[in-house]
């Protein structure tokens, strides 16, 4: 896991607890394994294996003693040396937007004087974490070294918020799951003054009363593919970096490709760069973007990856699920590219989800997410691809509109646009009794929503988030489990909903959570609009998830790109109109454009096809076989000793779920990694933190009861 830390604390009271200077003499306390990159009352360090080309410095101070101007960029930057220099100058007068325009994925920390400015970005996979700490405050790119500085306990309220409500942003609120460790929200920037924190946006606000001028789609589209190109391009540029050589290979071994010998015998990726190559729109835009870039110096013809180097390209192949025949025809077909090597990595039993669920030796994330459980799955796949591999994730929640945008075009008085979306809803019910009300269901929620305020609708959602465990619902129709894309749209007409997990949740777990909807509805009203909002909560959701992914299946030497991710192409996606959003296969269509105007136009037959029903049919085939070890996980959970479950309430869920009854399998993901994150953090051992000063014990050191205890008592 890499980090960046640092804090800014009242001068006269540093020199007892941090580095007074860069030679490090009055250092007492530091983090383990970290690089200093300037020292002075307000430090910061770098921790982790963080390549030399990911990290850059500016200094624009004149003259020696003059106060600090310097700015210190982390991650993937495309920006050039001046355009951080000129950023670092328009930064010093309080302009903070331009230091997220710049192609990449990246932390920007700028310093001019004792002002320290720190901008998250505004899809949430690089977020920016803060704590009160020796009368100043503390800030990292990771929550839990945080809360090994302050000794955090547990926050069993936001772990309770998590389960009930993980796609409402009113009901985490600025919290983690450590006690007093807070997190700046998406497009914001935490400014720091001797101690002092203020956290401010950085993106402009639309109006609530005035509808904003609809772009043109044809240049909105082009605004897309212009932004993913230069995302692509940001990493094609930056030096190439050979992993640590592992053993030699033994040569072929009957059975096993190159992907499956390089997995054996523990080796890193491959040098060089390379994509997932799924089938689907995402990973194949991006895989096809990157092989055919135009205009890189030195390439074959003025394209490519690089003079004579072909693009990876890595297809999973699961051979425990039926139908993934279409996919792999679809993969090959565009692996058939000259320019792309293309590996396809077989996987049985062993790469389902729930395989790995060790606690001794399972990795420590910074938080619980649904990706723990399918960590080991995506890791053999990621075994087998290149030192910098480009990934599809976040496509989805960026391009695509939620369901909740149709209310948006009823504010704007758009109702015409709603038709085709309402027509695809009732083509995919087929010939079920009901589809003929489809139309106006969803004509009905979509207005319900557009008139409902945003108090009104959290109140509402308040009120009704205890009965989950008793009526577990997810729509308006039927039980979780047994909607259509229907019903999924239907529940997702709302300003907030419960998650997949609250059905298990025990009644003074939601009633936390409900108490936290009904503080949230009383304060300042937000100023989007519910589909704006809901798709911002769904888009940071993914980005965290991501986040967590990208930790639980590290390899060593490794980088995952996520271009989808970054600033310049969720800013470009933002500009497409909602009337093309809402579209039936929206983002096929407009990644089909993108390509196009980048100069592919061969694509195969069915390209931007679904796939998440073989995951589902994965998801139940991993969690049947994984039975046992699920059952030995929740027979004394930590959960319940938080008063979070009840364990035998669980147990019976995941029988039934084996057994095929038709339950929410997300919810019980949920669960389940937050469970197993538990028990790595109960037993983890060492802190983040070395010196004299240092803390004494690690984040959580009281255990689970202690902090529930405290939370119930609150």
């Amino acid at each position: 896991m890499r980090w960046l830390v640092g804090w800014s604390t009242v001068a006269a009271s540093f020199g007892t607890v941090g580095a007074a200077d860069a030679g490090g003499e009055g250092r007492t306390v530091q983090p383990v394994g970290s690089q200093l990159l300037w020292g002075g009352p307000d430090p910061l360090w770098a921790v982790g294996d963080w390549r030399p080309d990911e990290i850059r410095l500016v200094d624009a101070a004149t003259t020696v003693g003059a106060p600090a101007t310097r700015l210190a960029v982390l991650g993937c930057c495309g920006a050039t040396d001046e355009q951080l220099r000129v950023g670092l100058l328009s930064a010093r007068g309080g302009a903070l937007r331009h230091l997220t325009a710049w192609p990449g994925s990246y932390t920007v920390v700028v310093q001019t004087g004792r002002r320290v400015t720190v901008a998250g970005d505004l899809a949430g996979a690089r977020p920016v974490f803060h704590t009160p700490w020796a009368g100043g405050t503390a800030y990292a790119t990771a929550a839990l070294p945080l809360a090994d500085l302050i000794e955090a306990q547990l926050d069993i309220g936001h772990l309770a918020a998590l389960l009930a409500c993980p796609d409402t942003p009113e009901a985490l609120g600025d919290g983690t799951p450590y006690a007093g460790v807070k997190r700046i929200p998406p497009g914001h920037a935490l400014i720091l003054r001797e101690g002092s924190r203020e956290i401010t946006g950085y993106e402009p606000v639309a109006s609530l009363a005035v509808a904003a001028p609809q772009a043109d789609p044809v240049h909105a589209v082009e605004g897309v593919r212009d932004a993913l190109v230069e995302a692509v391009r940001a990493r094609l540029t930056a030096p190439r970096h050979a992993p640590e050589t592992g053993p030699q290979d033994p040569g072929p071994v009957p059975g096993m490709g190159p992907a499956d010998r390089r997995a054996a015998r523990g080796r890193g990726p491959v040098p060089g760069i390379g994509a997932d190559l799924s089938g689907g729109s995402a990973s194949a835009t991006l895989a096809l973007l990157a092989a055919g870039l135009p205009g890189l110096p030195g390439t074959v013809l003025g394209h490519g990856t690089g003079a004579g180097e072909r693009l990876l390209a890595v297809t999973f192949n699961d051979l425990t699920t039926r139908g993934d025949e279409d996919e792999l025809a679809r993969a090959r077909a565009i692996a058939a590219n000259p320019r792309l090597h293309h590996v396809v990595v077989p996987a049985g039993e062993e790469a389902l989800p729930y395989a790995d669920l060790s606690v001794e030796n399972g990795v420590i994330t910074d938080e619980p997410a649904p990706s723990l459980v399918i960590a080991e799955r995506h890791r053999r796949r990621l075994a087998a691809g290149s030192a910098d591999h480009l990934v599809g994730y976040g496509a989805r929640q960026v391009l695509d509109a939620h369901p909740a945008r149709l209310a948006d075009l009823l504010m704007d008085r758009r109702r015409r646009d709603l038709l085709r979306p309402v027509a695809a809803l009732t083509r995919a019910e087929g010939a079920l009794a009901h589809s003929m009300f489809v139309p106006l269901a969803v004509y009905r929620a979509a207005r319900r929503l557009a008139r409902t305020s945003y108090r009104t609708g959290l109140e509402t959602a308040a009120g009704l988030l205890p009965e989950a465990n008793r009526y577990p619902t997810d729509g308006l129709d039927g039980p979780v489990g047994d909607n259509t894309a229907a019903d999924a749209s239907l529940a997702a007409l709302t300003w907030s909903r419960p998650g997949p997990a609250a059905r298990w949740l025990t009644g003074e777990a939601l009633a936390q959570v409900a108490v936290r909807l009904q503080e949230a509805a009383i304060r300042p009203a937000t100023a989007q609009r519910p589909g704006q909002a809901r798709a911002g909560a769904a888009l940071a959701r993914a980005a965290a998830d991501h986040r967590i992914l990208e930790q639980a299946a590290d390899i060593r030497s490794q980088r995952l790109h996520a271009p989808f991710l970054d600033n310049q192409v969720v800013r470009a996606a933002r500009a497409l109109p909602e009337s093309l959003r809402v579209q039936p296969g929206a983002r096929a269509a407009i990644l089909r454009r993108v390509l196009s105007g980048a100069g592919i136009h061969e694509l195969p037959s069915g390209w931007g096809a679904p796939s998440l029903a073989r995951s589902t049919q994965a998801t139940r085939t991993g969690l049947r076989l994984a039975l046992p070890e699920l059952i030995d996980l929740f027979d004394a959970p930590l959960l319940a000793d938080a008063g979070l479950i009840e364990a035998r309430v669980v147990r019976k869920a995941l029988r039934a779920a084996a057994d095929g009854e038709p339950l929410p399998l997300d919810g019980l993901a949920d669960l389940a990694s937050t469970e197993l994150w538990l028990r790595r953090l109960m037993g983890r051992r060492g802190t983040c933190w070395t010196g004299t000063a240092a803390p004494r014990s690690r984040a959580v050191a009281g255990g689970v009861l202690p902090a529930a205890r405290r939370s119930l008592q609150a």
